[in-house]
């Protein structure tokens, strides 16, 4: 699979689709990424020419604005679960890592399916959901990642008894308290169509970056997703299109 990163905006008008959704939307233009078929472990992962450019552009149109109230709590979900929503999380925090000398963490709000913990090729025997039952820190739930300024609190020990801490003050707490640690903390959530956890998640954050599947995610579902976010007053900040391996031709997409 082709694992080229470009711009979406530069590429004309086989990406019609998903140019017009993010015009409507009010969206910036969505960036292309590409998820591997491997999981990822540490070391960091070697990009592929190019790729790091991209992810580098992402985190600068996203979280290094030149403003006070550029986002610095954002939570990553995809329109469709299996859209590469943990991949995209994960390379931008190791990116914004890089960039910036702050603290930077990561959090894995998955708690029907969690997965960055695969991303980095490290347990997952406490984490959040542990947090959010019990009276320790979320903090002293992180973990140091290959960067000196990335930390990981993953999903932690049964999940399955936390996911109505999701949309309670309890997860605001925990945040907030990520916050006032880390310089900017990436959230990745379910996905839109299984749960409303990413609205609720996005409701205690600065925003959502919504990550669409080339290929797959069809636009009224992506137009969807995001208007059930903008009902629950949450901030779009943009959107994500992962997994493109080759140009699909305007005459195929019309008919989307």
């Amino acid at each position: 699979m082709s694992r080229n990163f470009e711009l979406l905006q530069n590429l004309g008008k086989e990406q019609v689709m998903v140019n017009t959704f993010a015009v409507e939307q009010n969206l910036p233009e969505p960036v292309l990424v590409t998820e591997p078929q491997l999981v990822v472990s540490e070391p960091q992962l070697k990009l592929e020419p190019g790729e790091q450019e991209q992810l580098t552009k992402l985190v600068q149109r996203v979280f290094l604005l030149p403003s006070a109230d550029a986002p610095r709590v954002v939570v990553f979900t995809a329109s469709e679960s299996g859209n590469g929503c943990s991949w995209v999380c994960a390379r931008v925090a190791e990116t914004l890592a890089a960039q910036v000398t702050g603290p930077v963490c990561l959090v894995d709000a998955n708690l029907r399916n969690p997965g960055l913990h695969y991303q980095f090729g490290v347990d997952n025997a406490q984490g959040l959901a542990d947090a959010l039952r019990g009276r320790q820190t979320i903090r002293s739930l992180a973990r140091h990642l290959s960067r000196p300024n990335l930390w990981l609190v993953s999903c932690g020990s049964s999940p399955e008894t936390s996911l109505p801490y999701l949309g309670s003050e309890r997860v605001q707490q925990k945040l907030a308290e990520l916050r006032n640690e880390a310089e900017y903390v990436l959230v990745d959530a379910p996905g839109m169509n299984v749960s409303h956890d990413a609205a609720a998640l996005g409701a205690a954050a600065d925003g959502v970056i919504v990550v669409l599947k080339a290929n797959s995610s069809r636009r009224e579902t992506a137009r969807k997703a995001v208007q059930d976010m903008q009902a629950g007053k949450v901030r779009i900040l943009g959107a994500v299109l992962n997994q493109r391996t080759f140009p699909i031709p305007t005459s195929i997409y019309n008919r989307l």
